[in-house]
């Protein structure tokens, strides 16, 4: 780890950095982040990664002018690809949306063309963009297939260490237990911190898996221990995923964290064993 937070490409970043806010269109704005810092620590690359799934973000301060000067305001929804050479940096995405606040287009089609080209190019992977009204977009009604979920949070464990240990899981499994069984889980209490400006990021996580049984205190000690822990979201979601099916060889495994707002920004990373495309699932708390 210590490795990828000197990593060159982080210290060119306009995260953690006094930053001009710009009104005006300009698409050199966004950066993107290697996707291989973090996963050289899992020793993962493009070749043999043991999950698909994507990225999707919302964005809800997204304004601009239409071609008579008047104001549009538009919800988005951004959906990257899991197998994309770059993450998009979050602040970065923050100042590129602002930057069209006060640039006239003609139409909202014209935004999402626009929004499409930027974003592809610097994730290295096609974007898929949609633009909402603020009175209708139907990804962010409040999730209701939810309700299957077992919320592990009521287990009655004691913790006094909030330091990332995968070894937890270690624990996570009787192995005695042959039968395989599927369950619905999911933990509000997943906290981990930005690499570079230790901000808190704070999520809900959903597991869903098919195997042997995990034990469900083990399983919240070890998302705990993710409370002090310094990464990206979206690579605390691939660590979830590998560490889940280092230690408990998994059937199958869904990991899906649905982090809340900073700057009209959300990011939700999800990883799967057999499934593409995150569901909509947007949580109370975004």
């Amino acid at each position: 780890m210590a490795n990828y937070q000197n990593a060159t490409q982080l210290s060119k970043l306009t995260l953690g950095k006094s930053t001009q806010y710009c009104s005006e269109y300009t698409a050199d704005l966004l950066q993107g982040v290697p996707r291989s810092l973090n996963r050289d620590d899992l020793s993962l690359n493009q070749n043999n990664l043991p999950f698909v799934g994507e990225d999707v973000w919302y964005g809800y301060e997204l304004s601009w002018l239409n071609n008579k000067g008047k104001p549009v305001v538009a919800v988005a929804e951004f959906r990257f690809a899991c197998t994309s050479e770059n993450i998009v940096e979050s602040k970065s995405f923050k100042l590129y949306l602002n930057s069209f606040n006060q640039t006239r287009f003609n139409s909202v089609k014209e935004v999402e063309g626009i929004l499409v080209k930027d974003l592809s190019k610097i994730a290295g992977v096609k974007a898929s963009v949609s633009l909402f009204g603020v009175d209708h977009c139907p990804a962010l009604d409040i999730a209701k297939n939810t309700d299957n979920c077992f919320c592990i949070d009521g287990e009655d464990i004691s913790i006094d260490n909030y330091q990332y240990d995968a070894q937890l899981l270690a624990m996570a499994q009787d192995k005695t237990q042959d039968d395989a069984i599927e369950e619905h889980l999911v933990s509000h209490l997943l906290k981990s911190n930005c690499l570079i400006t230790n901000q808190p990021d704070w999520a809900s996580v959903y597991i869903h898996y098919r195997g042997k049984a995990i034990n469900h205190s083990v399983i919240l000690k070890y998302l705990i221990s993710f409370r002090q822990h310094n990464e990206f979201h979206e690579q605390c979601v691939e660590r979830i995923y590998c560490d889940l099916q280092q230690f408990c060889q998994l059937d199958e495994l869904t990991v899906f964290a649905r982090y809340t707002r900073r700057g009209g920004l959300d990011i939700n990373p999800f990883r799967s064993s057999h499934i593409e495309k995150a569901p909509f699932a947007r949580t109370l708390r975004q």
